[in-house]
């Protein structure tokens, strides 16, 4: 299990190197989802990678 500062950092890089790619949200993602289920990181990041995907979506 990574910790909290790991999976934000991972996020973070993940997103860096996407520039709005589709599949990186969803690596994204999947890095967030190993964070405990109370976490109040995991629920922040889900909200913000669910705000970039509406971006990247509405600049199609």
């Amino acid at each position: 299990m990574l910790t909290e500062a790991e999976v934000q950092r991972s996020v973070r890089q993940i997103l860096k190197k996407a520039a709005g790619d589709p599949e990186a949200f969803d690596k994204a993602e999947a890095v967030v989802e190993e964070l405990r289920p109370e976490s109040p990181l995991r629920h922040r990041l889900l909200s913000e990678l669910a705000e970039l995907r509406q971006l990247a979506a509405s600049k199609r």
